[in-house]
């Protein structure tokens, strides 16, 4: 599934073309894309059609993009990219295989001569059809902080209405790691309160979200923490370092346009991220830890995997049977 880098990637695409575009044109050719929408699938064409996007906005794994206000709310498309989920971007390409919904929209910008840009297309694309695409009412955040990052419309419209605004559907959704205003204290606090191990803390996108099984895993490396210690048995200290080596991570994913192992996962452009060449122990079971020359181990975790290195993350005394 992609992660927080992954969606980031496709956010930071997506920016410069849809920030102020008009759209034109919306085709929902498999309504299983609409999961998420209240609403069949010409009310979700109405919503769109004719709307002026404002931004492409990320938190944790959730990507939206606020709309002009009609009269009827202010709201905003959201998507989720499930577990193979991809927006492509794009003009005169042939239909993506799996596309589910599409949008033509008119960019704001002008080309290098001064012209009115051409449309493009925006297609949504997954495979596996667990991704979802909905138009949604926005509420205002409960701390008055930006609902999330948007790149470069923080700086162009840092007083706009939509920034403190956050899709319903999103609202539940704890910040990221990377959001300015992620609450340190209040993660050591939650965290404090849980007798379950780390990683299902890690995991728990009410607590902390972007983070998914690849870089809970690299970031428990990292910190020398076996998957299954005790979250209310790690001292403040060992936490907040916890987070400190997860923004380390997910900053290098990011650098390197996110992690893919197949096709699934590709940017608007349809290429690969290459972070996958970086990882220490996801996907590594079998090979050295890249610290200590131990052998890392794959273990089962709740309905996935987990991937640590015997030595650097020893099993916690108080869970050995």
């Amino acid at each position: 599934m992609p992660e927080l880098p992954e969606v980031e990637v496709v956010r930071a695409g997506l920016e410069p073309s849809v920030t102020g575009a008009r759209v034109l044109h919306v085709h929902v050719v498999d309504e299983r894309a609409l999961t998420r929408h209240r609403g069949p699938a010409e009310d979700f064409v109405a919503r769109l059609t004719g709307r002026t996007v404002q931004a492409a906005v990320r938190r944790g794994k959730f990507l939206w993009m606020p709309l002009d206000d009609v009269g009827a709310g202010p709201e905003a498309l959201v998507a989720h990219l499930g577990m193979s989920g991809q927006i492509l971007l794009g003009r005169d390409r042939p239909a993506a295989r799996h596309r589910r919904v599409v949008l033509a929209v008119q960019p704001a910008g002008r080309t290098a001569d001064g012209l009115v840009e051409p449309p493009v297309e925006l297609e949504f694309v997954d495979q596996r059809t667990f991704g979802s695409m909905a138009v949604d009412a926005t509420v205002p955040t409960v701390d008055s902080a930006p609902a999330g990052h948007a790149g470069a419309a923080d700086q162009a419209d840092p007083d706009g209405a939509w920034r403190r605004r956050i899709p319903t559907q999103v609202s539940h959704i704890a910040r990221d790691p990377l959001d300015p205003a992620f609450d340190d204290a209040r993660f050591v606090a939650l965290a404090h309160r849980r007798h379950s191990g780390i990683k299902r803390v890690l995991l728990d996108q009410g607590v902390v979200s972007g983070i998914g099984n690849i870089y809970a895993d690299e970031s428990l490396w990292a910190a020398r923490l076996h998957h299954d210690r005790p979250a209310d048995a790690l001292s403040r200290r060992a936490l907040t370092g916890l987070l400190d080596e997860v923004r380390a991570v997910l900053r290098r994913a990011l650098e390197d346009g996110g992690t893919s192992f197949d096709a699934q996962y590709v940017n608007v452009n349809g290429q690969s991220g290459y972070f996958s060449q970086r990882l220490a122990v996801y996907g590594r079971q079998g090979q050295p830890c890249p610290r200590c020359g131990a052998t890392i181990v794959r273990e089962a975790f709740m309905n996935r995997s987990s991937h640590r290195c015997p030595v650097c993350q020893r099993r916690p005394r108080s869970r050995l049977g």
